[in-house]
């Protein structure tokens, strides 16, 4: 197949994509190309049942005639795995190109490393349940804590995740495992794309989401597009210093975030008087008791991670932030120390722009993160299920 023609593929499937439903007239409109030229693709790709017919359901009006009969990607043509590996647990799970789910697994995991080498097995499993020929995949994204390089897909602190040096990078081990397109991203990216698509972001061009748990992580959307930065470090939030002579953190700094606000330290502070064995269920348990002390230091926390997002605030304007991640279940406990740092610190009429709320979708964020940006690359469904599709080249 000659490359324009591949380009113009690409072009179709991507506007069927976006658009969830178009005519032939709204390819042409959309992709610029010419009627004849949508005409030979599309009559292709229904041909191999990889785009169908999808009746209006009226909201198109027109004077006379027909309404126009409307075009999608046929969801069943190819299949996507998502899969989120935290600390402790490890969720997988296999989709349609409508992001249905067709098969969802969760397990413990004794480390995030555990979670990798138990990832082919896992998949497998669920594929199996799903009824999904491996062939039929177009791609696999997983969501990893920690910063991930946006190119190459390695973590940029592979001591993090206790990698062993034939382990550096798990996206090129996990593609030969798995025998499929890999790619690999930040927990709280792949997080924050799940609350855009399909949470609390959804219909926000700019967001700001945060992860809160054992560590402090952000993901921003901004027109409506993931931020990387330079090489994938752009939302590493909890590394951001609020204690000039704080306690020491792993990324040499002191004082950072993390160490000020993450569960662990707000644990930490709390077993002294609460007790050696206390953990994020019990804090949560107290802290609707109306427990004073774990009241007052879901408060500081909230007001420690509202400082830092203020300034963020007042750089990139937001219009809503999003809180996810284990200690997002405090609620309004958590939110409300937020919000009172930003009104006080962010430039105002910013502060006045953005909106602080709890994310929607809890535990199940990072694998549907990874489920929508293996759907959503264009290039990767056309190369794995059209790739037999030839228009004449």
């Amino acid at each position: 197949m000659t490359r324009p023609r591949r380009n113009n593929r690409l072009r179709i499937l991507d506007a069927l994509r976006r658009e969830g439903a178009a005519s032939r007239a709204d390819l042409v409109r959309l992709t610029g190309l010419s009627r004849t030229t949508v005409t030979a693709v599309i009559d292709d790709l229904q041909a191999q049942d990889l785009v169908v017919e999808q009746e209006s359901n009226g909201a198109i009006e027109r004077a006379v005639g027909r309404p126009p009969t409307l075009l999608r990607l046929n969801a069943r043509a190819g299949a996507a795995v998502g899969i989120a590996i935290g600390p402790h647990t490890a969720r997988i799970a296999i989709t349609d190109l409508s992001a249905s789910v067709l098969a969802e697994h969760h397990v413990e995991i004794a480390s995030p490393l555990d979670g990798l080498e138990q990832a082919p097995s896992l998949v497998e499993a669920a594929r199996s349940e799903s009824g999904v020929p491996h062939e039929q995949i177009i791609g696999a994204a997983v969501a990893l804590p920690g910063p991930i390089h946006a190119r190459t897909g390695a973590p940029r602190t592979p001591s993090l995740l206790r990698l062993a040096p034939h382990q550096q990078n798990p996206q090129d081990m996990l593609q030969r495992n798995l025998q499929m397109p890999v790619k690999i991203d930040n927990d709280a990216n792949l997080e924050a794309v799940a609350e855009h698509a399909y949470g609390a972001g959804r219909g926000v061009d700019n967001l700001v989401y945060v992860t809160v748990g054992e560590g402090i992580g952000a993901g921003m959307v901004l027109s409506g597009r993931l931020q990387h930065g330079a090489s994938g470090l752009a939302g590493e939030i909890g590394h951001i210093q609020v204690e000039s002579n704080g306690a020491l953190c792993r990324c040499g700094s002191r004082g950072c975030l993390g160490t000020v606000a993450a569960t662990g330290p707000l644990l930490d502070a709390l077993r002294t008087t609460h007790g050696p064995d206390l953990d994020i269920d019990d804090l949560l348990a107290l802290l609707a008791a109306n427990d004073p002390g774990v009241r007052r230091i879901i408060n500081d926390a909230g007001d420690a991670i509202g400082r830092v997002l203020a300034d963020i605030t007042s750089l990139v304007n937001p219009s809503r932030i999003v809180i996810g991640g284990a200690l997002a279940r405090a609620g309004d406990a958590l939110t409300a120390g937020i919000c009172t740092a930003i009104e006080r610190r962010a430039q105002p009429s910013a502060a006045d722009d953005v909106t602080v709320i709890r994310g929607e979708l809890g535990d199940r964020a990072g694998v549907l993160g990874a489920i929508h940006t293996v759907i959503h690359d264009t290039r990767s469904l056309s190369q794995q299920i059209v790739h037999g599709f030839d228009d004449g080249g």
